[in-house]
């Protein structure tokens, strides 16, 4: 479970901050007290998955490569909701700068 849970985990976590951190963005017209209690209402959950996959993932993984996991976890979800959620275009030097972390992440994770 931790092997594969961990980074999954880790994706879950990355993915709801990503959307605590942009998902109002989209909703501009409503009052920004709003947007900060939903954001926050958000990054509370985010925080403990994020606390639990630490946690679970220090019988398998380094400190440094679930750090790294969690990185790059992050930037691609904050990628794809700017994507799908906000309909902006990932551009090609985007989409090499993620062929690169994840040739980064194998370097990573290789003994």
């Amino acid at each position: 479970m931790n092997l594969i849970g961990v980074p999954v985990l880790l994706f879950v976590s990355s993915m709801s901050m990503a959307l605590a951190w942009l998902g109002h963005v989209r909703f501009r017209h409503r009052p920004f007290r709003l947007a900060l209690l939903i954001s926050w209402g958000i990054a509370l959950p985010e925080y403990v998955l994020n606390v639990v996959a630490f946690r679970w993932g220090s019988d398998v993984y380094s400190g440094a490569q679930m750090a790294a996991f969690n990185m790059a976890a992050g930037v691609l979800c904050v990628a794809l909701v700017a994507r799908l959620f906000l309909g902006e275009r990932i551009r090609r030097r985007q989409w090499a700068g993620f062929v690169l972390m994840a040739a980064a992440m194998v370097l990573i994770r290789l003994p």
